[in-house]
């Protein structure tokens, strides 16, 4: 499956968390990520970055099954470039 995922988190805990979501997705942009990902590792990440967040937190999954259904228009920066990728 195909995730975004966004967040809005409390100062001290964004780069505690931008750094766990670096290992299950690729950074977008500040606060998203994106990238493909099992159910399996899905679950995993969610319990994981959950010990993290306070009541005060937000975090956002957009679910896609097929990748192709997204289509990406980027303006400015590409954060999340990928050509050093191997």
């Amino acid at each position: 499956m195909y995730i975004i995922l966004v967040y809005d988190v409390g100062e001290k805990r964004v780069s505690k968390v931008n750094k766990y979501l670096k290992r299950y997705l690729l950074w977008r942009q500040n606060s998203v990520f994106e990238g493909e990902i099992t159910d399996k590792l899905l679950d995993r990440m969610i319990s994981g970055v959950n010990k993290i967040l306070k009541d005060q937190d937000s975090l956002i999954i957009y679910k896609f099954k097929v990748k192709s259904y997204i289509e990406n228009i980027i303006l400015g920066n590409d954060k999340g470039n990928t050509d050093n990728v191997i």
